[in-house]
This record gives structure tokens, C-alpha cells and sequence, in this order.
């Protein structure tokens, strides 16, 4: 399934930071680019104010 179609998207913190949409969505169905703080969040999750899109953040173990 594309990026821009899923509603839950798990990050790395390779990742950061965080932008909506991500490059792996199409640009043709996009809004602007936002910057999500997700890591600043304290359960590592982010809702894109436009599309909605849910983002998780997989943070390490160690």
C-alpha cells in the first residue's frame, strides 16, 4: 500500500525529523510539508494536522 494511503506510519529515529508528507507519498495527492516534533512527544506518536495520517515512532531498546 502507498505511504500517502496508510493511516498508521512507524518511524525510525533514523528518520527525524519527522515531515508530512513523507517522501515516500505522492505529490500529487499532498498538502504543504510540515515538521511533526514527534520525539518531543512522551508516547513517541503524531497526528499530521492535515491529513490526519497517525505517526508511531520505534524507539530503541537500549
Amino acid at each position: 500500500m502507498p505511504a500517502n494511503e496508510q493511516r498508521l506510519i512507524e518511524i525510525e529515529e533514523a528518520d527525524l525529523p519527522l515531515h508530512c508528507p513523507t517522501p515516500d507519498m505522492s505529490a500529487w495527492d499532498s498538502h504543504p510539508r510540515v515538521y511533526l516534533p514527534i520525539e518531543e512527544t512522551e508516547d513517541g506518536e503524531y497526528h499530521c494536522p492535515y491529513c490526519g495520517i497517525h505517526y508511531r515512532l520505534k524507539r530503541g531498546t537500549g
